[in-house]
């Protein structure tokens, strides 16, 4: 048939999951430069957090939906991966537990516990801008 299953991927994609435009344009006077990156690392998690759920939690899309979405790169394979493990299921992006990316070898700040910050310390991660991912 003229209609494949690929067509049918590219369509489905085209109407569920936001494109990175609008986050691209998005102005960015008046921020740190770090910042300016912030709105597309939110879109990319809010992405691949989509097609994950729709996969693994509700079961509403087919595996080769999926992976078109992954070979496609709408969706992240190794956020993705990741969100699998026990203590990453809130995992905001893969620069946040690399220890190279930081002045003495750790985590990000968000990867840490609430319970383990002051009261009313409010955090911001510099690399993708998130409150704390760590429960």
């Amino acid at each position: 048939s003229w209609w494949s299953s690929e067509d049918e991927g590219n369509i489905w994609v085209q109407w569920h999951i936001p494109s990175p435009y609008r986050a691209e344009t998005e102005p960015h006077e008046g921020k740190r430069k770090v910042e300016s990156l912030w709105p597309i690392f939110r879109l990319h998690h809010q992405r691949s957090r989509y097609i994950f759920d729709l996969f693994y939690k509700r079961k509403a899309i087919s595996r080769e939906l999926y992976d078109y979405c992954i070979k496609e790169s709408y969706a992240d394979k190794n956020l993705i991966a990741k969100w699998k493990k026990q203590g990453y299921e809130n995992l905001c992006c893969l620069r946040c537990i690399q220890t190279r990316d930081t002045n003495f070898g750790t985590n990000c700040i968000c990867r840490v516990p609430k319970s383990k910050l002051e009261v009313g310390r409010i955090i911001e991660c510099t690399h993708c801008g998130c409150r704390g991912c760590s429960g």
